[in-house]
Order: structure tokens, then sequence, then C-alpha cells
């Protein structure tokens, strides 16, 4: 009896520590989420609108707009929660925000899109100020990272020796080089504000609306069926009467 006794003792040593283990593991939403911050003019765009379905990535251009410095400040003083990371590959999130130029920085038209790291937009949508625009930002944030922490946090899985490292997804998306004249207008993807010509945009094939706009010219607007491969767009935009 007293054998039997230790020996259900020692299990309990043995197994009493694993379960504080599991109960021990951290969780990633107990962390603050990284944000990546840019502006669609030192950024090329690799978004796709409509929904969770389209992505959105981005590769150097060149160094950041002096407004970006400024949107970083402002997250960073607005939003706490966040830890605004200058390494697009190492953020949870990426927030696009453009300011379209003429009438002062602070106040005028603020448009800005919340991506996840894989991808789905969260948020885009436009505001008068920077501040309302980092709130909304910060706000879409706060309140999916509880939801998709895990997901985002979540170790990427190596692929096999000798493996294609595009996926069959990736392969299948349609790309779409976006340019304008005059240059610099704001393209949106099935309303969602996606970036400024020129820029590549990557969407899911399928018909997508395609929009450019300019303050002072006539919206261009088209509705294309998009497969996999390239097309280039290119806009000749009117001035309004």
């Amino acid at each position: 009896m007293r054998s039997k006794l230790c020996v259900f003792i020692l299990s309990l040593g043995i197994v009493l520590p694993l379960i504080a283990q599991e109960k021990a593991a951290p969780n990633p939403a107990d962390e603050k989420p990284r944000v990546f911050i840019t502006d669609s003019q030192s950024w090329e765009i690799a978004g796709g609108g409509g929904g969770s379905s389209a992505g959105f990535g981005a590769a150097t251009k060149g160094g950041a707009r002096p407004q970006t410095a400024e949107i970083m400040k402002t997250f960073g003083e607005r939003c706490p929660q966040i830890i605004v990371n200058n390494k697009q590959d190492r953020a949870d999130y990426i927030v696009l925000l453009d300011h379209e130029g003429g009438k002062g920085f602070v106040r005028h038209d603020n448009k800005v899109a919340v991506f996840k790291k894989d991808g789905d937009s969260i948020l885009s949508h436009s505001t008068v100020s920077l501040g309302n625009a980092v709130k909304d930002a910060c706000g879409a944030i706060v309140k999916d990272w509880p939801l998709s922490a895990a997901k985002l946090r979540a170790p990427a899985p190596t692929p096999p020796p000798g493996a294609a490292t595009q996926t069959a997804e990736s392969a299948a998306m349609g790309k779409i080089s976006v340019s304008s004249t005059p240059p610099n207008a704001d393209i949106e993807i099935d309303g969602n504000f996606v970036g400024n010509t020129p820029s590549m945009i990557e969407v899911t094939p399928g018909e997508h609306d395609i929009a450019i706009k300019k303050s002072g010219y006539q919206t261009w607007q088209r509705k294309m069926k998009i497969m996999s491969g390239a097309i280039n767009v290119s806009a000749e935009l009117e001035k309004t009467q």
C-alpha cells in the first residue's frame, strides 16, 4: 500500500507541473499588436478591395514623406494600445493613411485603410482630420486584435525541401497596373480605397469595380473581369466643368 501511494504521489509530481505549464502558455492577445504605418506615395500598393478575400502587400520604393513621420507621432500619442513597428514583415497590421494636400496637413481629406498581415481589410474610409483617422484606425485594430491575435502570431509552416514558395492561391491572383493622367489620383477597388496612381494592385479573379478619383476631375469608373495574370489600366481624367 505504501509503495502504491508513493507511485501515486510521484505521478502527481509529474502531471501537476505539466498542467501548470499548459495554463501558463502565453496568450498572444495579451501582447500589444505591432502596426506598420505608411502612405501610398512611399510604397507600391498590392492590395485588393472587396472584403476579406482580397490581399494587401507592399514593397519599398523609397523613403517615406515627412507626413508619414507625423502620422507615426500621432499614432504613438493617441493609440497607446499598439506598438508602431518600422518593419512591415514583423507587423500584425498595416495602416495606409493618405493625405490630400492643399489646405494644411492636419485638417483635410485623410483617407485611411487598415489591413491585417494576412491581407484582409478591416477598415477603409475618409475623415476630415488626421486625429479622427488615427482614432478610427486604432479602434479597428483594438477591436480585431483579440479575435485575430492567435492566427496573426502563429508561426508560418515550414515548406518541405524543394517545394515552391509561391502558393496556388497567390499564383492565381490577378494584377492591375493602374496609372492616370494626371497622376496621384485615388484608386478604389469595389468601393475600398487602396492607394494612389500609379500603383500595382493585386485582386482575386472575378469582376471588380475600379474607380479613379481626383479632386477637380470627373471620376473614371469601370467594371472589369480580372483573371490571373497582369493587365494595364490607364485613365485619362477629364476636368469638371
